[in-house]
């Protein structure tokens, strides 16, 4: 008899098993299945190296399909980016195509894109796929700051296992806080080109180390390209499209640009009549209107800073072209009715305020001898007050002012940073003059030039005040001049017509108001004394005691006298007291909580900055001229 085997043959260990295993796509580790089960089955030597040749070249069979299988998917994939070029119609769409399909074919969890900005001189993002990281999205990279700023610096392809550890790059907080919130370890950045120009970067990136081959690096630089032909052709178009726009433009204007000079003709020789035959400025306003087709009207008082550039403007919804001669403000015709003003038509209104300006300046010089009549009067008043007083009733009548009201005193000055004096001087207190001059006459008072400033007579009208006026004058004269003018104003005083020798006391007063204001910092500011607290007291030529004690505290003895309260002197208690609640209430022997009442209603009466120092200095003075007014009349 023959001898037996010692072991059945095992199936498992048939190297067509493999075929099997290639057949249906198993995992690179079901491969060393056969293996162990012919080992355990008692497989002989040679049948086991068998297998394990088989197993080797069932392996770079499979590695060899594998690899075959991704340049298809990446054929395919720089195929589809292809197509998508062709038909480009959104930029933002095929960017983010791009991106997608790095992630998807490089396998990696982040794809992003960044563009370089010549103008800030870095890169920024433009496209992310699969960041979660709103700081990340929002990076910007200097140039050859991270791994993308490194790219964009050099034109080269950058990896790296372990972002954090490699120092071939310049890390900065802010990318790194970035990368940080993002959970970045490995990244792969390859740049966008055009020609030599780098204008981004394309990245491929992952939250855990990893290797990335020649391959990948060669497919995302693949990807990168498409990129770039995707932002270059984008580009292109909006060139093309911006051109044609032009074109058409152009072609519009051509076509009505015979229109518009002809226009333009009527205009010039309708203004040159107005101006020959002493039109006025509604005059030209009718005019412009006509040719226009608008309504166009004239407005006086100072412009906005942007619109008194000599350029027609849109406010709103109309055309304003400012008239001024001389740096000053005179005013702006507006147009209203029409939406839109080609070149040509702007010219013309601008045109027509340049003739307003030489109308108005042309009524400005007639109507500077009467301002030199009126400065002589105020000089006579002030200087020879003495004379006759039917002599100054009859000149004020010729110039329509009020010499029966209430009048007020202003001085004025303009107020610049620079100390020494300047060949302008002479020309801005001129200006100065002409303003104050021109306020003086509307509202029916007189201006001079004098001690290098400029000084108004006004009327007091119903319920104004000195210090409102002073206000008023500032703001005007500061807006017609484009200049902060600094005005102090006296108490009123008496009609000039029965009162002329209070003029020359007011006006120092006045004087010693601006000088104040100046030396307090407030220039630019109207004021009268009753606005500086106890300071206006010492400058005022009337020292209205009564009326600083009303000012500063008048609250709260009405208060006490209307309530029966005794905050007055709660008040007096607490100042001498050193301001502490304690001494308070036992130098006035009541409950420390009553002092806390009564201060609190005192700080509703006076305000809330009433303990201030300057406000606390002004009350303890008012307390004092209180008291002692009050021993007067007991």
């Amino acid at each position: 008899m023959s001898e037996e085997p010692l072991h059945e043959p095992d199936p498992s260990a048939d190297p067509a098993a493999y075929l099997g295993l290639l057949a249906r796509g198993a995992p690179a580790e079901a491969y060393d299945r056969p293996v162990l089960l012919a080992r355990a089955s008692g497989a002989g030597p040679a049948a086991l190296a068998a297998l394990e040749r088989a197993k080797q070249l069932a392996l770079r069979v499979r590695a060899e399909l594998e690899g075959r299988r991704r340049r298809e998917a990446e054929l395919s994939a720089l195929f589809e980016t292809a197509h998508d070029l062709a038909g480009l119609r959104d930029l933002d769409a095929v960017l983010r195509a791009i991106v997608q399909r790095a992630r998807s074919l490089l396998g990696t969890e982040v794809a992003y894109l960044s563009l370089n900005d010549p103008a800030a001189g870095d890169t920024y993002m433009r496209v992310t796929e699969g960041s979660v990281s709103a700081r990340f999205q929002q990076l910007r990279l200097g140039m050859g700051e991270g791994l993308g700023g490194l790219v964009a610096q050099t034109a080269r392809p950058y990896v790296t296992e372990s972002y954090f550890d490699d120092e071939r790059f310049r890390h900065t907080r802010a990318i790194d806080s970035g990368v940080r919130d993002e959970g970045l370890v490995a990244i792969l950045g390859v740049p966008l080109t055009l020609g030599s120009q780098v204008i981004g970067v394309l990245y491929a990136a992952d939250r855990r180390a990893r290797v990335f081959e020649r391959e990948q690096v060669a497919l995302l630089g693949s990807l990168a390209a498409h990129a770039a032909v995707a932002i270059d052709t984008a580009n292109l178009l909006a060139e093309t499209r911006s051109a044609l726009a032009e074109l058409e433009r152009a072609n519009g204007i051509i076509r009505a640009h015979s229109g518009v000079i002809e226009r333009a003709s009527e205009v010039h020789d309708r203004l040159t009549e107005l101006v020959l035959r002493g039109g006025g400025v509604h005059d030209v306003a009718a005019a412009v209107s006509e040719v226009l087709d608008g309504a166009v009207e004239f407005t006086e008082g100072p412009l906005p800073a942007e619109s008194a550039d000599g350029h027609a403007t849109r406010r709103g919804g109309a055309w304003v072209a400012a008239v001024s001669a001389g740096g000053e403000a005179l005013g702006a015709l507006v147009l209203r009715g029409q939406p839109d003003l080609d070149p040509v038509d702007q010219r013309t209104l601008e045109r027509a305020a340049t003739v307003t300006s030489l109308l108005l300046l042309a009524r400005r010089s007639a109507g500077e001898a009467e301002q030199r009549v009126r400065g002589e009067l105020l000089d006579d008043l002030l200087d020879a007050p003495e004379r006759d007083r039917r002599l100054l009733k009859e000149r004020a009548a010729r110039l329509r002012t009020d010499f029966g009201a209430p009048h007020v005193v202003l001085a004025a000055r303009l107020d610049r940073p620079e100390a020494p004096a300047t060949d302008r001087d002479g020309a801005d207190r001129q200006r100065l003059w002409s303003a104050a001059s021109h306020l003086a006459a509307t509202r029916r008072g007189l201006a001079s030039a004098r001690d290098g400033g400029t000084v108004l007579l006004l009327p007091l009208g119903p319920g104004d005040t000195a210090a409102e006026l002073a206000r008023q004058t500032a703001k005007h004269l500061g807006g017609t001049l484009r200049e902060p003018v600094t005005v102090g104003a006296s108490s009123p005083v008496g009609a000039p017509a029965t009162h002329p020798g209070d003029i020359a006391p007011a006006y120092a007063e006045a004087r010693r108001c601006l000088d104040a204001l100046r030396l307090l910092g407030r220039s630019g500011e109207g004021a009268a004394a009753q606005d500086l607290g106890f300071l206006g007291l010492l400058l005022a030529d009337t020292r209205d005691i009564a009326g600083f004690v009303t000012r500063t505290i008048g609250d709260v003895v009405a208060y006490d006298r209307s309530r029966g309260t005794d905050l007055v002197r709660t008040l007096d208690a607490y100042f001498a007291s050193g301001m502490s609640p304690v001494r308070t209430k036992d130098e006035l022997h009541v409950h420390v909580n009553t002092v806390a009442q009564r201060l609190e209603r005192i700080g509703r009466l006076l305000g809330p900055d009433w303990q201030s120092p300057p406000r606390a200095l002004e009350i303890q003075l008012a307390l004092r001229l209180h008291s002692m007014s009050a021993a007067v009349a007991r």
